[in-house]
């Protein structure tokens, strides 16, 4: 299972479509760009918006509970959580070999220069998976506005440019494609 995600929780003040609509909608958008172009993964693609991330990670916690048993299934989870701005690549927690493999994959997007592996993927809804060995990744890219909107009335659709958001979703969309049709799962 390559697991695509990202969640609402603005939902208190605004309309939460920057944090974290932006991640829900890229990994709707990467599943459905898979669908759309025809392509049939060796491994399941599974997307999964989370909920009550904001009130403990409770969604992401009882997902975990119902599925824990099948990790050794779980290929690599992806969380989307800091807007969809400007990509610049992804955050990485996984082993050496691993690394080495995304590293090889980001390459891929050098024509919209969204190629860097940072340090630590980063996410609520992802952290009990990768705490038990499972390869995360986030989403990395331009924040320096994202504090402006964030958890604020002004977390508008207006904030939403639909080139960047185009761009997160490729890199979405090219990462989990990648991994779920690779002949074996990403080292552990």
């Amino acid at each position: 299972i390559v697991l695509v995600s990202g969640h609402l929780d603005s939902w208190d003040v605004g309309q939460g479509a920057m944090d974290d609509g932006g991640g829900a909608f890229i990994s709707w958008e990467a599943l459905s760009l898979i669908k759309d172009l025809g392509l049939r993964p060796k491994r399941t693609l599974r997307l999964v918006l989370w909920t009550g991330e904001e009130q403990g990670g409770i969604g992401a916690k009882q997902y975990y509970q119902l599925h824990k048993e099948n990790i050794s299934n779980f290929d690599i989870v992806m969380e989307s959580d800091e807007g969809t701005f400007k990509p610049s690549g992804l955050g990485f927690t996984g082993s050496a070999k691993a690394r080495e493999i995304v590293k090889e994959i980001m390459t891929l997007l050098q024509p919209i220069n969204a190629t860097d592996v940072y340090d630590n993927a980063d996410g609520t809804d992802i952290d009990y998976w990768m705490r038990d060995g499972v390869p995360g990744a986030s989403l990395h890219n331009d924040i320096s506005k994202y504090f402006w909107f964030h958890h604020s009335q002004g977390d508008t659709m207006t904030v939403q440019d639909p080139n960047q958001m185009n761009l997160c979703a490729a890199v979405w969309t090219v990462v989990s494609y990648v991994i779920a049709d690779m002949e074996e799962m990403l080292p552990r």
